[in-house]
């Protein structure tokens, strides 16, 4: 059986005590079942340039290798053209990049040294999964190695049409360098169109049926594998923390009110400012909410050293206090604000006391919180999600109140409708949405993904042969015509399970 080989940004090592995350969750099961290997950055800023391995351990049957960058290469790699750059743009917010050909160099120099000091590791019959934007350049570097493992790649966050690229200079070589892998994964449909569209217009590949390409003589396929939550385990962590402390401590202080939720980190494209704007136009418009309800918004700070990241910071302090100032009265504020971390069991408690759940990105590739929202509810009086269409997770869940982020009035409507919604439509629409999430786990989306990649990359058939008789009489062996032995697949398309679409 292939060992998996994860690659990542952030390596969770044993000894640093981390918490296992989404991804953590989908592949350590399949790590320690085929054995496996988790490469990527070590968290540490290294005193000067170093190409060597930084620390390796083992746990559970996995094994964790890791490099450390130095603070040139966390500044223009990490903070200014991965979360800079790439962010933004393949997020449909190209206004929000800041683009310098330096730090476009570092990154690629960072994908090298990544794949200088992966290929001594590898062997022969690994698979090796490469996630997310920090990543695109790594496939084609490993390639420039020498390695023929089968290689995959996930992208997180959405992808951008290609007119939208096109505004940084550098994405047309990573949309070539992604076309060395064997199979690369989206969050939903869409996405997967805008990065075939833009292989097509930007890396002259051939698009062909079933969502592959053609690119150099090679074949790349193309598949949807929508990120999954445990959503059984986030509903017992639910039920049993909306009775701890905190939650405790949140119900009293809500006297009855009803609750908003908003669960984010403070990032641009999560819409926090528009959210705020809704807030405004429903407390406005409908006075009788006013000391009915209150919204709590955690917006736990991120990537401090981004620039776009302190202006939003600075802004929304500013229009929570300017909410607060002008519609609060001294006995009651509509507006609460966190920008700490929050304990994710905690926030699972705040959930289930949620009558309306606000999810509202500019865009996403998924959104879980959306789905642990759902999760999180008491079946018997279950609260409602606003959900952004432009999430991805709105393809799984169309029964959630649907809007437009970029809209205060239909958000207003949105929350209007929700506060008023009676038990009977709540707990219709809930079921529907539970139906969507609850057989579905991170481990299984590991499973497809690894699947696919494997079917994708077996070996091609030996040509078929037929026995010719010559004019002589002389039986001779002739190997019939197959055409170019890169599409043979292509007629066994059928044949090779596509990615497990939930949406």
């Amino acid at each position: 059986m292939n060992r998996l080989v994860v690659v990542s940004n952030r390596v969770p090592l044993p000894s640093a005590g981390a918490r296992a995350g989404g991804l953590a969750v989908a592949l350590d099961g399949l790590m320690e079942k085929r054995g496996g290997l988790w490469f990527g950055w070590s968290g540490t800023i290294a005193g000067g340039p170093t190409a060597a391995l930084g620390k390796v351990e083992s746990a559970h049957g996995v094994d964790y290798a890791t490099i450390d960058l130095t603070q040139e290469e966390h500044d223009r790699y990490y903070n200014n053209f991965s979360n800079g750059v790439l962010w933004p743009l393949l997020h449909t917010m190209p206004e929000l990049m800041k683009f310098d050909r330096r730090d476009a160099r570092v990154y690629r120099e960072v994908n090298v040294r990544m794949a200088a000091s992966l290929q001594p590791l590898l062997r022969p019959t690994d698979a090796i999964w490469i996630h997310d934007y920090h990543l695109m350049p790594l496939a084609a570097c490993l390639r420039a190695r020498g390695v023929k493992c089968p290689i995959g790649f996930f992208l997180h966050i959405p992808f951008a049409a290609p007119d939208v690229l096109a505004a940084a200079p550098e994405v047309a070589a990573l949309v070539r360098d992604l076309l060395a892998a064997d199979l690369l994964g989206f969050q939903t449909d869409n996405d997967l169109a805008n990065f075939a569209a833009a292989a097509v217009q930007l890396a002259g590949a051939q698009r062909l049926p079933s969502n592959a390409l053609i690119f150099d003589g090679r074949r790349v396929k193309l598949g949807v594998f929508p990120v999954e939550i445990e959503a059984q385990a986030f509903a017992r962590t639910a039920a049993r923390m909306a009775y701890s402390a905190p939650g405790e401590r949140l119900r009293r202080s809500l006297d009855g009110q009803k609750l908003i939720l908003g669960i984010d980190r403070l990032d641009p494209t999560k819409g926090l400012m528009q959210r705020l704007g809704g807030l405004r136009v429903l407390l406005e418009r409908h006075e009788e909410w006013r000391r009915e309800v209150v919204m709590l918004q955690i917006a736990a700070e991120s990537r401090k050293d981004v620039a776009s990241y302190q202006a939003l910071r600075a802004a929304l302090d500013a229009e929570a206090g300017a909410i607060n100032a002008d519609l609060g009265e001294a006995d009651w504020q509509p507006l609460r604000i966190v920008s700490r971390n929050t304990d994710r069991s905690t926030v699972a408690g705040f959930m289930r006391l949620a009558r309306v759940g606000l999810v509202t990105p500019l865009r996403d590739g998924m959104n879980l919180v959306a789905k642990e929202y759902v999760a999180a509810q008491n079946p018997e009086d279950p609260g409602v999600l606003i959900l952004s269409r432009f999430a991805g997770a709105a393809r799984q869940l169309p029964d959630a109140l649907l809007v437009n982020p970029h809209d205060p009035d239909a958000m207003a409507d949105a929350l209007d409708t929700a506060l008023r919604m009676d038990l009977a439509e709540r707990q219709q629409r809930w079921e529907r949405l539970w139906q969507a999430i609850e057989d579905r786990t991170p481990a299984l989306w590991g499973r497809s993904f690894l699947a696919v990649l494997m079917r994708t990359a077996l070996p091609l058939p030996k040509p078929k042969v037929t026995t010719a008789v010559a004019a002589e009489g002389v039986g001779m062996v002739a190997p019939v015509p197959a055409g170019p032995p890169r599409l043979t697949l292509v007629e066994r398309e059928a044949e090779v399970p596509a990615a497990r679409r939930v949406n």
